[in-house]
């Protein structure tokens, strides 16, 4: 078990870290309705666990296009082709379907259980040098 602990903790922080946080803000924004309002338009489907479009966001008031980004609380149903309205808030992988959904949720649970872990781990870490210290070499 406390194996798990300490190769466990440190690998939900890094993946917490690394894919949650940056993009919590972004969700929060799309969530708030804030952003560049645009279209996205589906191209592809890549499935896995779950299926998810890529396409092409073109912004309404002209700016710079996204190429290939993918649209988080997308309809459940689209096909090649089809557009959505959506909103770039600035997420590294995509853009927000105008609609709204529970992607900010996703993302706030991961960053906050990523800070939690790597919380825990340095808890830990301090833990085993303190007691390695009262045993002596």
């Amino acid at each position: 078990m406390r194996f798990l602990l300490w190769l466990g903790l440190p690998l939900l922080a890094l993946l917490g870290l690394a894919l949650a946080v940056p993009d919590v803000a972004p969700a929060w924004r799309a969530k708030a309705g804030g952003g560049t309002a645009g279209t996205f338009t589906a191209l592809r489907e890549k499935c896995g666990r779950d299926c998810v479009w890529h396409g092409d966001f073109v912004p309404d008031a002209g700016g710079t296009p996204r190429h290939d980004v993918i649209v988080y609380d997308g309809p459940d149903r689209l096909t090649p082709g089809a557009t959505v309205a959506a909103r770039d808030t600035g997420a590294r992988r995509g853009v927000f379907a105008a609609r709204g959904g529970d992607t900010w949720l996703l993302f706030t649970g991961l960053a906050v259980a990523g800070v939690l872990a790597a919380i825990g781990w340095v808890v830990m870490l301090v833990r085993a040098m303190t007691n390695q210290r009262r045993v002596g070499p």
